[in-house]
Parts: structure tokens; sequence; C-alpha cells
């Protein structure tokens, strides 16, 4: 069976091939209060929270969304208790050794942005080999930003900007929208037409501030753990009755 005799047999009926989001970014809300109300400890509702997605990403996959950026570990999350954060980067780097294989196999290229300098040595060798692992594959865009902040992103993009016009490689009129983009760590992958926020909380957390500049926002008050096809659904059927105009009439 073909690609295109995939994604037609999976797309639901109602949705616009012509008018799906290009690139979808989701942050994951509400692990932790799923395990609460089910009366289980907070690492199960993250284990269930990775289950949910690599669903995301196999629906992203066959319904022809060409990228997704989770938003799994932020700058700020250093601060819940040691024994959380621990987990959280234990886990990122057992389901990364794990799922490689099947992301080679499923052509799923993935890619991770954020502070990775800062995250345990053998966390980073992983990153490394499964970006490299998947380097040439041609199929979702899979990004994952871990230890990213949208501040500090911003901020080192107009360090590394201003060293080159120290320099002399660089005028300052020369700084344009385009060249300021290409020193973000999301350079080369296109901005979010969709962000999708789970468990109700009615903000962006410093998430992708420069490529949400047009970005559309869906909240539900889904939780991460149970956000599954059908909820990825109904985010799309809204989606695709906004108009969206970019500041034109």
């Amino acid at each position: 069976m073909t690609g295109k005799q995939t994604l037609l047999q999976n797309l639901p009926a109602d949705l616009d091939i012509k008018r799906l989001p290009r690139h979808i970014a989701v942050i994951m809300d509400g692990n932790g209060r799923w395990a609460k109300r089910q009366g289980l400890p907070r690492i199960i509702g993250h284990h269930r929270g990775v289950d949910t997605l690599k669903n995301l990403l196999r629906c992203c996959r066959d319904w022809g969304i060409q990228a997704l950026t989770a938003y799994a570990f932020s700058t700020e999350n250093w601060g819940r208790p040691s024994e959380e954060v621990d987990f959280l980067l234990t886990l990122f780097e057992r389901v990364l050794h794990q799922e490689l294989q099947e992301m080679i196999l499923e052509n799923v290229r993935i890619q991770f942005v954020g502070n990775l300098l800062a995250l345990p040595r053998s966390l980073q060798s992983e990153i490394q080999r499964a970006m490299e692992a998947t380097a040439l594959n041609q199929g979702i865009r899979f990004t994952v930003a871990t230890n990213y902040g949208g501040r500090q992103e911003i901020i080192q993009a107009c360090q590394a900007i201003a060293r080159e016009v120290q320099s002399g490689r660089l005028q300052p009129e020369e700084i344009t929208e385009a060249l300021f983009a290409d020193h973000l760590y999301t350079a080369g992958v296109c901005d979010p037409d969709l962000l999708i926020r789970t468990s109700g909380e009615m903000r962006l957390s410093n998430f992708l501030l420069w490529q949400m500049a047009y970005g559309e926002l869906y909240v539900t008050e889904t939780l991460w753990p149970d956000f599954d096809r059908q909820s990825l659904y109904q985010a799309l059927v809204d989606y695709q009755h906004r108009e969206r105009r970019f500041g034109r009439v």
C-alpha cells in the first residue's frame, strides 16, 4: 500500500486534506493531575504521557502532517522535585533508546532543541545517536523541545547575531526576520500552524515565543494522557473552521 493510499484511508472524511496544518506543536500538560485522579503516582502519568505522544506522532504521520513539535522539558522544569526531574530525564533516555529502531523503520526524522549541553551526558549521547540515525529520513519531522525556553532561545539568537556584527561579518541593516529565524534552535523547520495545549491552561509557558507569532491556539480541558486520535480530530476540525488572515482584512 502506498503512502498516499494509507493517508486517504486513515484521514477522517470530513477533514480537508488541503487545509491541514503543516506543523503542529503540543504542550503536553496534565500528566500529574491525570495520575492523581486515578489514585496513582505521578510517574505513572508520565509513562502514560509517553504512550500518548507515540500515538499522536503516528496519527500525524498517517494524516499527512509534516511536522510535530512536543514540549517535553522546559528550562523551568528543573524547579520540580529532584526525584521527578531525575525520573523524567531517565525516562527520556530509556524511551529514546527503545524507540529509535522503530522511528528509523517508520521514516521519522527526529531532532532535539533546547540547551542540550545541560542534560546528563548519557542522555546527550542517546540524543546525538538518534538525530544522526534519522537525519536522512524523509517522513514526518519530530522535534522534541528538551531543556527548552523561548526567552532563552531568543537571547542566544541575539548573542549569536551580535557576535557576527561585532566581527564584521554582518551589518545591522542586514538583520531580517528570516536571518533571525535562522539563528533559532528551530532553524529549518516551518513555524507551527497550530499549537495544542491540554489540561485547559491558557498560556504559552515560554514555548516557541517567536515561532507562534501567527500560529493558531487550541486549548482543551482533556489531560494529556487522555489525548487520543479523536481529540486530535476535534482540534483539526476547529482549526479548519478558522480564517487565518495574518493581519490582513
